[in-house]
């Protein structure tokens, strides 16, 4: 109550925004959008950047969530998506349409445990198989904390409702992560990061066999807060996009054919062992992912703080402990930018205009320190699942209308998002020789 918060969608001042800088820092004030929901302990996220959280958290953790250490997941990410066949070729045997995104809430989810916490939450025993009871609390945490976060700091603190529920809830996240990081599987001998982070099974294990140079280590009490935000934003965040790409692909024609036709042209087959390597070579599919960001990112109004009162660029005067936010979306299809901004087209990314875009005018996991630690991760899980569902079967449109979102949500998803996905029994044929840049 009170509060003024700033917007902008001029890239120019959203990279002066998150420059961690004497102007400007991701420093949680009262009146800063996230700070009803407490947990600086956690470092990620939620804490301060001048904080010791963040400083131990961001020393440690990067060289996990790196793009070589993301890489060695690429067999469990890989894993995740072909478990979920059985469900969806039972579901196309039926005849049956789906709602997208509590599935990809599935796949994202048992991706994740897996690969942060080392647990099965078998969610692809059968069609009906529900969510893990650590998944419902983290989705429903996700939900209370925009719906605590939106009437400010002083609602936050009240002892009934949903603070209440958010508290008891993180409370309960927090048992249960730590209960079930003591059982995930670990390896014996120390290692250092670089090394720890190559060779771990899990981020679990990474945590507890991880050393500085000075033989420094995460306590329990260090870790198990980090790893909450990173399991329920790593499979929130990949599930709501996994949808979007979906919902790209079945609303604009000719994108699943360009796809596949890629795919086929990389050798692709049923066999295939999926590598990071692999999917980034995918042109079109990461033009494709760019360009579903672009216009449907479910991440959308990061904040920061002003730490002085200054006058910015344009004339704009602003107060210390201002807030201000980039409006990703309005960013993203500001028409001073992007010709066409509302047109889902990923040929763009192929033109001049848009390699020599303003620098800021594309970034939806933010930028600068505090953009999201974990973007490695998403992105490569994100292409190896999409292409693994692509290949497999043909996508298409069950009911008409306009999709909607939960606006109490911390994320933009779809909500009612239903799709037939019929299984590929035919493939195009090869169109070209490939020659292999890893091998030229």
């Amino acid at each position: 109550m009170g509060s003024r918060i700033h917007h902008t969608n001029d890239p120019r001042l959203a990279n002066i925004f998150f420059t961690e800088s004497p102007f400007f820092s991701k420093k949680i004030i009262p009146n800063h959008p996230i700070h009803p929901l407490g947990m600086p302990e956690a470092g990620l996220f939620f804490g301060d950047t001048d904080s010791e959280a963040w400083r131990i958290t961001h020393k440690f953790l990067p060289p996990a969530l790196g793009p070589k250490a993301v890489r060695h997941y690429a067999p469990a990410m890989q894993k995740t998506a072909e478990e979920s066949f059985n469900v969806f070729d039972k579901l196309d045997q039926d005849g049956e349409a789906w709602n997208v995104f509590p599935y990809m809430m599935k796949i994202g989810s048992q991706a994740v445990g897996r690969l942060v916490l080392g647990m099965d939450f078998n969610h692809f025993a059968s069609v009906d198989a529900p969510l893990h009871e650590f998944v419902l609390k983290l989705a429903h945490n996700v939900e209370l904390s925009k719906r605590v976060s939106s009437f400010g700091s002083w609602y936050a603190n009240m002892p009934f409702g949903d603070p209440k529920k958010l508290r008891d809830n993180m409370h309960e996240i927090k048992r249960m992560i730590f209960e079930a990081s003591k059982k995930a599987s670990t390896g014996v001998e120390d290692l250092n990061l670089q090394d720890a982070a190559l060779q771990s099974q899990n981020l679990v294990d990474y945590c507890l066999r991880a050393r500085d140079l000075k033989g420094n280590r995460l306590t329990w009490d260090q870790f198990v807060p980090a790893l909450v935000v990173l399991t329920g934003a790593g499979f929130v965040t990949s599930a709501a996009l996994l949808s979007w790409m979906i919902y790209a692909l079945v609303t604009n024609e000719g994108m699943q054919e360009r796809l596949l036709q890629e795919l086929i042209d990389h050798d692709w087959d049923d066999n295939i062992q999926v590598t990071g390597d692999l999917v980034n070579e995918l042109k079109f599919l990461n033009n494709f992912i760019k360009e579903t960001q672009r216009i449907y990112n479910p991440s959308f109004q990061p904040a920061r703080t002003a730490l002085v009162d200054m006058i910015l660029p344009g004339g704009f005067r602003l107060a210390k402990d201002s807030i201000v936010v980039a409006d990703l979306h309005h960013i993203h299809k500001n028409p001073h930018i992007w010709d066409n901004a509302e047109k889902f087209d990923p040929d763009r990314w192929d033109t001049e205009k848009v390699k020599n875009r303003p620098a800021g005018s594309y970034q939806p996991f933010a930028s600068g320190p505090r953009s999201c630690i974990g973007f490695n991760f998403a992105l490569q899980e994100v292409k190896i699942v999409l292409s693994k569902l692509l290949y497999r079967y043909r996508f298409s449109l069950a009911e008409t209308g306009t999709v909607e979102y939960n606006p109490y949500y911390l994320l933009i998803k779809p909500n009612n998002l239903y799709v037939r996905a019929e299984r590929r029994f035919k493939w195009p044929q090869k169109t070209c020789t490939r020659s292999d840049p890893l091998t030229d």
